[in-house]
């Protein structure tokens, strides 16, 4: 199921990073972070479990990570 969640990052650089490290975690479909509109396209199986352990996976990288939803 695909959603569509809020965030805040502090570079181009640091997001794609954020977004490869995410796109490891397990149940992950797929993701993909837009830096200009600060949105995060999330494919996971579900959403719940999974947005804990993609935050977690992304602040490794870049601490400052936030999702919003």
């Amino acid at each position: 199921m695909k959603k569509i969640y809020d965030i805040e990052v502090d570079c181009a650089a640091c997001a794609l990073k954020c977004e490869e490290a995410i796109k490891k975690v397990d149940g992950v479909n797929d993701c993909s972070i837009n830096f200009m509109t600060q949105k995060m396209t999330l494919d996971a199986d579900d959403q719940g479990s999974i947005l804990k352990k993609a935050l977690k996976a992304a602040r490794k990288v870049e601490p400052d990570f936030e999702i919003s939803d």
